[in-house]
């Protein structure tokens, strides 16, 4: 299923996440799935991936300058059960941030799963940016988000999961 995900900048010091998630659960809104990573590595692996490809957007220098000044804030991924709501109250609060389709598929909490439905993406042609996902017991569903290249071909081929 295609389902709408947010990134945004916080600042990488203590009570940031709780600030965010308090401003969502005093406005209703629950976060059905969350990844964190220091922009830092976000900005180094932009830089990795434009040096592969040769199609940088800046300059070395420009890379590591900016790889340190972003040590100072977080990459937030997550997904809201309530989009819309999430986005206007991220407006209304100042908070950078952007959106992106994502698969979002439910998985069995077994052995193989993951590798079943990573095997179709490869299958398929399929480049996968990135992936996290998580569980809450041994007898409940996977839940994992995947960033394809190419969303609409994912979601035709991921459209019952």
């Amino acid at each position: 299923m295609i389902r709408t995900e947010i990134s945004l900048f916080l600042k990488n010091i203590p009570g940031e996440l709780g600030k965010l998630a308090s401003l969502f659960a005093d406005s209703g809104i629950n976060v059905d799935a969350l990844t964190i990573q220091d922009a830092s590595s976000y900005v180094k692996e932009l830089f990795q991936a434009r040096g592969k490809s040769l199609k940088r957007i800046a300059s070395a220098a420009s890379y590591n300058s900016m790889r340190k000044d972003s040590s100072e804030f977080a990459l937030i991924r997550l997904l809201a059960d309530n989009t819309d709501k999430a986005l206007d109250l991220l407006s209304k609060n100042d908070y950078v941030f952007d959106i992106m389709p994502v698969i979002v598929i439910e998985l069995d909490n077994k052995p193989g799963s993951l590798a079943n439905v990573a095997k179709i993406f490869g299958e398929e042609g399929i480049n996968i940016n990135y992936v996290y996902g998580s569980v809450s017991s041994p007898d409940k569903k996977c839940l994992f988000v995947f960033c394809p290249e190419d969303i609409d071909l994912a979601a035709s081929i991921f459209k019952d999961k």
